[in-house]
């Protein structure tokens, strides 16, 4: 613990003199007004150039106060190191149709050795989630910020709220760190996720609160080496691997760890989720350990039936070979009789399950297990009675 303390002190200290020492490119000098009316997109544009084309590492620096931002790309790849160190909000337009049909509010694309700390995000998306609800023509819904080919990244202390779709997306990316964010959506409010992350290796998620409108965290194919400790889901629909398996040739998931995890009130817990179709993807070697659930409609569940409304994927089964998952020392209670379910594909059955020290209640009474397709092993205590 000391040595992770002086690690986190030493990376502040390297941020606060990176800020001090290299004259910090304040946006408000190329333009942006902290005011929340004045359209400052192009002002964060013209900072980006000049700090992207630095042969030096270079500072962003939004200072307090609130900043209108229309969708926005910071594109790559640049010179030398880059710190976006925000301390003001950057807001969306309040009409959710200014944001286009792009996908994205604010993108980096291509840009290696970055590092975003501090500031809030508020993406202003309740008529976005308006439009949705009554079935209008609706744009795609943008996702608040995205990380596209980029290497190397930070993301520190950053607060989202009311996305109109993703929080945070990280995609096709090596050696991400995202810590201490906070991610806020109501909960019903449609697809958004907190954090996914997709096509990406050497990703770590710690220290983070997310209460959304769907998956705290959301895992898609390709991804490799991802580590999370110490996150806080609810309102939400839990960490979930998938859906997976929607395209026949997909990548498959391996090497996922989530360690110390407080889940209150969400949907679900840890979940792996496939659609019942033909795919050549998987899961394997993932590793769920040391969770707390609270009142969590499904603590432990596997889901490879996913076929919303029966569409495109009937009398099919899933594809996905899904194996040596791990749960371990997971405790609290369930908000529905049945705190675990395993429902695996008929044709790729999973195996190698293990569980090691299951605790979960409901209502102060033995709560249950399902299994269909699966093969495993128990260990240490197992309440409810595993089903294997």
């Amino acid at each position: 613990m000391a040595a992770k303390l002086i690690v986190s002190s030493f990376f502040f200290f390297f941020i606060l003199f990176f800020v001090t020492s290299n004259g910090a490119l304040n946006v408000i000098t190329y333009g942006a007004k902290p005011d929340g009316k004045t359209d400052s997109t192009e002002a964060f544009l013209r900072a980006w150039t000049v700090a992207c084309g630095s042969a030096k590492g270079a500072t962003i620096y939004v200072p307090k106060g609130r900043y209108l931002m229309k969708e926005v790309e910071f594109q790559g790849p640049c010179k030398s190191r880059i710190l976006v160190h925000i301390n003001g909000t950057i807001i969306a337009p309040t009409d959710y149709r200014a944001l286009g049909n792009s996908g994205y509010w604010i993108l980096f694309k291509k840009v290696d050795n970055l590092t975003v700390v501090g500031g809030n995000l508020d993406a202003k998306g309740a008529g976005f989630w308006d439009c949705r609800k009554y079935g209008k023509d609706c744009p795609v819904g943008a996702r608040s910020i995205t990380f596209n080919w980029a290497n190397n990244v930070i993301v520190s202390g950053l607060t989202s709220i009311n996305s109109q779709a993703t929080h945070l997306v990280v995609n096709s990316c090596n050696n991400v760190i995202v810590r201490n964010v906070k991610l806020y959506a109501p909960d019903e409010s449609p697809n958004t996720d907190g954090i996914h992350v997709q096509s990406s290796t050497g990703v770590t998620i710690t220290g983070s609160t997310l209460q959304t409108g769907d998956d705290c965290i959301s895992i898609g194919p390709g991804t490799r080496n991802l580590f999370m400790k110490s996150i806080k889901c609810g309102p939400g629909h839990g960490v979930s691997i998938g859906s997976l398996g929607r395209e026949l040739n997909e990548d498959g998931v391996e090497n996922v760890t989530l360690t110390n995890a407080v889940f209150t009130g969400s949907d679900n817990g840890v979940r792996i989720k496939s659609w019942a179709r033909n795919s050549t993807g998987f899961v394997r070697n993932i590793l769920f350990q040391d969770l707390i659930m609270y009142k969590v409609k499904n603590p432990i569940i596997i889901d490879q039936n996913y076929c919303p409304d029966n569409q495109g994927c009937p009398n099919q089964t899933s594809g996905v070979k899904i194996s040596q998952v791990t749960y371990r020392n997971i405790q609290g209670t369930s908000a529905t009789p049945e705190a675990m379910t395993f429902d695996c594909s008929p044709s790729n059955l999973c195996t190698e399950i293990r569980l090691h020290d299951i605790k979960l209640k409901y209502m102060n009474e033995t709560a249950t297990s399902s299994c269909n397709n699966i093969h495993g092993t128990t260990s240490g205590v197992t309440d409810p009675e595993s089903c294997f």
